[in-house]
């Protein structure tokens, strides 16, 4: 495991997420530190997705405080925007344009978003399609690619914003099976160099394997959280009714 910084950089406090009398989120309180890797696990519907689309401003919560680098960022008028582009995001389903070249799609948000020289974005793209081997792509268009490729050019689009922190949705879950292991390798390396991270997924061994700390969470809850040989242990070992349930 890296050794944690002690500096906070999402901290989250009472979040809680209602829709309409439903509450989806009862309360969560989360801090993330500079370079950790956060992997959230839980059964289907319990809430990690919305945790993480509230962190990014795509859902509004009710109740609690985000703050980035201390700063409080739910509430700020079009302050959403500018978060957006320090908390980049990488979702199930790739999102690329299909009428853009892959160079497009990734340039669309640095030079439209930042206001970046195309010449310098270009540059960047480049050398980020180089090291997950698709520079070759960079003229292709979304449907000449394969699933795997698309969602790692979906991680090169969000890594091309420079943000400070990286939230992935379920990443491989759309993905065949063979496709898996090509997205999941990119992330690992991503971990190794250093990104903050808050990773939702079903992919256990990935999640031993990338993990600083495993949060649980169970209808709208954090029931447990744990380092990953703690938690896995746990669960394997005789750990809450919760944690059983899912395994």
């Amino acid at each position: 495991m890296k050794k944690k910084s002690p500096e906070k950089v999402l901290e989250v406090k009472g979040l809680k997420k209602f829709y309409g009398e439903s509450e989806i989120l009862q309360g969560i309180d989360l801090a993330v530190h500079r370079g950790e890797v956060v992997v959230i696990l839980g059964p289907s519907g319990c809430g990690k997705s919305t945790f993480l689309r509230c962190l990014n401003g795509l859902e509004e919560i009710q109740q609690g405080e985000i703050r980035l680098n201390g700063e409080q960022i739910n509430g700020a008028v079009n302050g959403w925007h500018r978060v957006r582009q320090k908390i980049g995001m990488v979702f199930q389903n790739y999102e690329l344009f299909p009428h853009m070249t892959i160079l497009e799609n990734i340039l669309l948000g640095p030079i439209k978003a930042q206001g970046r020289k195309r010449s310098e974005a270009k540059e960047q793209a480049e050398k980020l399609l180089e090291r997950i081997g698709l520079l070759d792509k960079r003229d292709a268009y979304p449907a000449q690619l394969s699933g795997g490729q698309k969602q790692r050019v979906a991680i090169v689009r969000a890594l091309c914003m420079n943000p400070e922190i990286m939230l992935f949705d379920e990443v491989t879950a759309s993905l065949d099976p063979e496709m898996v292991r090509e997205v999941l390798d990119v992330m690992l390396e991503l971990a190794q160099q250093g990104m903050t991270m808050v990773i939702v997924t079903h992919e256990m061994n990935f999640a031993r394997a990338v993990a600083d700390r495993i949060v649980f969470v169970d209808q709208g809850l954090i029931v447990e959280r744990a380092a990953p040989e703690i938690f896995f242990h746990a669960a394997s070992d005789g750990a809450g009714p919760q944690v059983l349930a899912y395994f």
